[in-house]
Formats: C-alpha cells, sequence, structure tokens
C-alpha cells in the first residue's frame, strides 16, 4: 500500500487531481441549485499541468489542458452547454496564474453525452482508483477502496500511509515522499516500510524510517484506533477523492518527535 503527499498545494496533494475535484464538485454544485437544469450525475474532468522540478519538488507553472465531460439533457445545445461549463465552471476553478491564453480546454469533445451513468457504462465499484487517490502521482497498490471495510489493509493502510506521508510533508521533514507498506496475512507488523523522498529530504532512508517507527504503529489493529476507522464517515469517500480533504483523520497531519 501506499500513501503520496506533496507541498504543491494546502492539502499536499497534486495539483492536478485538486482542481479535477473541484471542477466536478462545481458542476454537481449548479445542478444541484437548478443552475445546469439541463445537466446530468455522470461528469468526468482531467487536468494537465507543466512543472517545473526543483530537487525533487514539483512546482506547477500552468494549467496546460483541462478536459470536461458532462452528461446533459438533450433539451441544451452542445454549443450553450460549452459556454456554460467555461463561463460558470473552468474560469470559476481554475486559478487565474496557471490559466493562460495557450491552455486548450475540450468540452465534450465526444460531441452529445445523453446516456450516462450505469446505463451506459457497466459498473461502478473499483473503476477510479486512481482518481481516489492521486491521480496517477505517487503510487497506488493492493484494490479498489469501494468495497473493503477498514479491517482490510487494501484499504487502512493505505490511508494510514497517507497519514505518514502528509506528516512528513508539513513537519518540513520533506517536500514530497511516497511512503510504501506491505503486509502479509496473519502477521501484524508490516514486512516492510520505506520513505521515497526524491531528493527533497536532508535526512537519509535509514533516518526517515526511525522517524516514521518513532511516532507510526502500523499494525491494522492501531491503525483502526488511531484513525478512528470504525467511525461512519465512509460515505463521503465515495465522491472527490479520498485524500486531500478535510474531516478525515488520515488527513491530520501527525505532530511529528524527531530525535
Amino acid at each position: 500500500m501506499f500513501g503520496y503527499a506533496t507541498d504543491e498545494t494546502e492539502e499536499c496533494m497534486p495539483l492536478t487531481v485538486v482542481l479535477a475535484h473541484r471542477l466536478n464538485e462545481k458542476i454537481a454544485e449548479l445542478r444541484r441549485s437548478g443552475d445546469f437544469w439541463w445537466a446530468r450525475p455522470d461528469s468526468k474532468t482531467q487536468v494537465t499541468a507543466e512543472y517545473i522540478f526543483e530537487s525533487g519538488a514539483c512546482i506547477p507553472q500552468r494549467v496546460h489542458t483541462v478536459v470536461v465531460s458532462l452528461q446533459h439533457s438533450d433539451k441544451i445545445t452542445l454549443e450553450e452547454l460549452r459556454k456554460e461549463i467555461m463561463d460558470k465552471v473552468i474560469k470559476d476553478v481554475i486559478p487565474a496564474r496557471y490559466f493562460d491564453a495557450n491552455t486548450v480546454v475540450h468540452i465534450n469533445p465526444c460531441g452529445l453525452f445523453i446516456i450516462g451513468g450505469p446505463q451506459g457504462d457497466a459498473g461502478l465499484t473499483g473503476r477510479k482508483i486512481i482518481v481516489d487517490t492521486y491521480g496517477g502521482w505517487g503510487a497506488h497498490g493492493g484494490g479498489a477502496f469501494s468495497g473493503k471495510d477498514f479491517t482490510k489493509v487494501d484499504r487502512s493502510a493505505a490511508y494510514a500511509a497517507r497519514w505518514v506521508a502528509k506528516s512528513l510533508v508539513k513537519a518540513g521533514i520533506c517536500r514530497r515522499c511516497l511512503v510504501q507498506v506491505a503486509y502479509a496475512i496473519g502477521l501484524a507488523e508490516p514486512l516492510s516500510i520505506t520513505v521515497f523522498h526524491y531528493g527533497t529530504s536532508k535526512y537519509n532512508q535509514k533516518e526517515l524510517l526511525k522517524i516514521v517507527s518513532d511516532n507510526f504503529d502500523l499494525r491494522p489493529g492501531k491503525i483502526v484506533k488511531d484513525l478512528k476507522l470504525r467511525t461512519p464517515f465512509y460515505q463521503r469517500t465515495s465522491t472527490y477523492g479520498h485524500f486531500g480533504r478535510s474531516g478525515f483523520p488520515w488527513e491530520e497531519p501527525k505532530e511529528l518527535v524527531v530525535e
């Protein structure tokens, strides 16, 4: 299982996935308010950005491409839909400092999108594991979170790994990191723990592992207790990703003791 964090946004998430989620949230908000009376629930977003890398840290420069595909009523034209999404969603969500005259925008590039959801595509559970995590940054291990309860490390240890990664970044120990944890069924202690810091930390691997082991107990039962995984907050994880949003214990950085 993997957890990823980066200091490029306040949420310690990649800018690209943060903006993709915000686009979907804005669309849902306008649909529910009645402003987008023509919109239907199925929407897909994608954001591509240009970066420079500073000693391993990610520094976003500009948004290169935005893609929005939104299911809609047959009572609106494609031209009207594209204007509405551009004016009320994209221009509202994408920060002006990242959006320029050369940013490419594709709105419903396939044309009409009237049939969507389960009617137009087979199955839902487990089909969005990348947008549920880090949008392709970092890594994803195990299986889909949805459909698994907190006793499965596929879910609980992925949350714990994110907690560790975000805590390390917020503490300034590294600017970007990927935490990998591996388990075997029947054994409580992790088989391995690895911290990849991409050259953004003054600490070496041995020192980083000591910081993690001194501050976190990554046994599955302890993860459940520390992250309060018996709390019924899982419905909120079904939309807009499992990471980078307030209200989840794994998003609250732990104050680290570093010797």
